[in-house]
């Protein structure tokens, strides 16, 4: 099993979840949104597998700092335009396992895998 990793390299839930792989040995290839940001087709292949509305990241200091109007007017199609012109705007980490998707870092879900 690949196991994919995307995400920022500074963030502390990424990092807490790369830690977590490391110190389980799992062997994954890390994609770090900012030096590779995600293309729409790699958005469009993870909402087949989750909804927009867990993928993009509501709480985020991105998602503040967007107008009000984009705010109100948010869909799936206008996220994918958020995500894709900011990635800052995606929950991470991502773990992609070709067969499930994993958004964030839950230890538990992390030990599942």
């Amino acid at each position: 099993m690949s196991i994919q990793i995307y995400g920022i390299k500074n963030c502390d839930t990424v990092r807490k979840a790369l830690k977590f792989l490391d110190n389980n040995n799992v062997t994954y290839e890390f994609h770090d949104f900012k030096k590779e940001p995600p293309t729409k087709k790699q958005i469009d292949a993870w909402l087949k597998k989750i909804d927009w509305k867990i993928l993009l990241n509501m709480r985020g200091m991105t998602w503040r700092k967007l107008d009000d109007a984009t705010k109100e007017s948010i869909n799936q199609t206008n996220a994918i335009k958020i995500m894709l012109a900011q990635p800052s705007s995606i929950k991470r980490p991502i773990v992609d396992t070709g067969n499930e998707i994993l958004i964030g870092f839950d230890q538990d879900e992390y030990q599942k895998l």
